[in-house]
């Protein structure tokens, strides 16, 4: 199946609904959602670059980034983003910034590093939880966001 630039734009929409955690402070979060191209340099060097999506297919590889900016005269703190990953979107990894994110292989009830996670099996068993487990990606700051900080936080996936 063939996803279309109107079809990549609803990805975005979909994927770009991260909850902030927050009681009355002014972060906004701008999220974004890009292709990722594997490109070979003149000295013949494999790269990864992030392109707009126009056309995707089952597979594509995709970033996810989401800009947070405090616009609050005061610092942000116990900030918390939490990104539900799209159904059409398999998480692959955590991007920039991956030393303080998490995620959740139940819906977003609990949260720790994926190698700590388990998830049950239709027949009651567990196993340790794999990337394309998980449901939701959250990311806690510890420090405060001062006013007018801004930064990035990502992470991969792919299209269903």
């Amino acid at each position: 199946m063939r996803i279309t630039l109107l079809g990549a734009i609803a990805l975005v929409a979909v994927a770009a609904t991260p909850l902030a955690a927050q009681t009355r402070q002014s972060v906004d979060i701008k999220s974004s959602v890009l292709a990722v191209k594997e490109v070979v340099d003149a000295k013949g060097v494999k790269k990864n670059i992030f392109v707009a999506p126009t056309t995707v297919v089952p597979g594509t590889p995709l970033v996810i980034a989401l800009k947070y900016q405090n616009n609050d005269k005061r610092p942000a703190t116990n900030f918390v983003i939490d990104n539900p990953i799209p159904k059409s979107v398999r998480f692959t990894g955590l991007g920039i910034n991956s030393e303080f994110g998490v995620v959740s292989v139940d819906g977003g009830k609990t949260f720790g590093n994926l190698a700590t996670l388990k998830t049950v099996n239709p027949d009651k068993t567990s196993r340790p939880a794999r990337p394309s487990d998980v449901t939701n990606v959250r990311w806690v700051f510890a420090k405060p966001i001062a006013s007018g900080q801004t930064g990035t936080v990502m992470f991969y996936g792919a299209v269903e």
